[in-house]
């Protein structure tokens, strides 16, 4: 009776915040560690279905670089990264639109249907979803030279997103699991960063949350101490302040462009605590930062 007792109690607390995000676009980032552990990679597939069943409307976006590097490696080519971005020649592409479209989407939308969510694979090609560009990225060798332009290949950022397929496919019960691939104004495929891809995702659907799945506790302040909470003049000191560093600071840009698009709030999230995001979004402990203008105007 005390074990069905707490049952009960847990589904109470949880009953304002289903209230609070019944009929809500959640936009999910899946990457890291919680993609690759088996345990992780269960616990996140149930979390997503049940928040399908009480009335959220999910969207996944997902990563796969660590799933693309070991292809190329078995193939015998090697990886080369820029500021972070993978360059990739034609060769390359291929094997990253194998992986992310083939095989890492397909998994996620196994492990969701396996767990009783339908779900449908996507990338940024299907429908003209995702238009990208191709970049430049200007590198300075020695603070005494003068930059560098390096083109890295096939690797873009967003042009725009058409959210319709995206709509009809929440509208009609089912999960959407986007790949972070691109297309330029001449057909091409393009690599494209799936925080960028996710962030623009969410705004492009007025999605109520983002969540950014990573392998960190979140944000920390300059004493290495965890920050629940940021506003954006917050998250910009701590970037400009250099304690924001290295792959934090495009998170972190990612998560204010989201708000500056109409996402109501964004959320770097331990993706390594098994149900970070039924934590994160059905009780009121939280296990990431959050950022948003201003807290909600109700509890949740």
């Amino acid at each position: 009776m005390e074990r069905a007792q707490e049952t009960a109690r847990v589904l109470i607390e949880a009953l304002p915040y289903i209230r609070r995000f019944a009929g809500r676009t959640v936009v999910i980032k899946y990457g890291g560690h919680a993609m690759v552990d088996k345990a992780l990679k269960a616990s996140f597939a149930l979390d997503v279905v049940l928040l399908k069943y009480v009335g959220v409307r999910p969207v996944i976006v997902h990563g796969g670089g660590p799933q693309i590097g070991r292809v190329l490696e078995r193939m015998g080519i090697a990886s080369t990264f820029v500021q972070g971005m993978r360059v990739t020649d034609d060769e390359t592409m291929d094997v990253v639109e194998m992986v992310l479209v083939g095989q890492v989407n397909k998994e996620i939308v196994s492990l969701l249907q396996q767990g009783g969510g339908p779900a449908v694979g996507l990338s940024g090609k299907d429908g003209g979803m995702i238009r990208a560009r191709k970049i430049t990225l200007e590198v300075r060798p020695e603070a005494s030279r003068a930059p560098e332009i390096v083109d890295p290949g096939r690797v873009g950022e967003v042009e725009s997103v058409d959210p319709k397929v995206i709509g009809s496919l929440e509208d009609a019960g089912y999960i959407p699991v986007i790949a972070p691939v691109g297309v330029d104004d001449q057909g091409r495929a393009l690599n494209i960063n799936a925080d960028t891809v996710a962030g623009r995702v969410a705004s492009a659907l007025k999605a109520d949350r983002l969540l950014l799945l990573t392998d960190t506790e979140g944000v920390k302040d300059g004493a290495g101490e965890l920050v629940p909470e940021l506003d954006p003049a917050a998250t910009e000191r701590l970037i400009h302040d250099g304690t924001a560093t290295g792959g934090m600071i495009p998170k972190l840009r990612c998560c204010l462009q989201a708000l500056t698009g109409g996402v109501g709030a964004a959320t770097i999230l331990d993706g390594r605590v098994p149900h970070a995001v039924l934590l994160e979004l059905l009780t009121d402990r939280g296990v990431g930062t959050v950022i948003r203008d201003a807290p909600p105007k109700e509890t949740p």
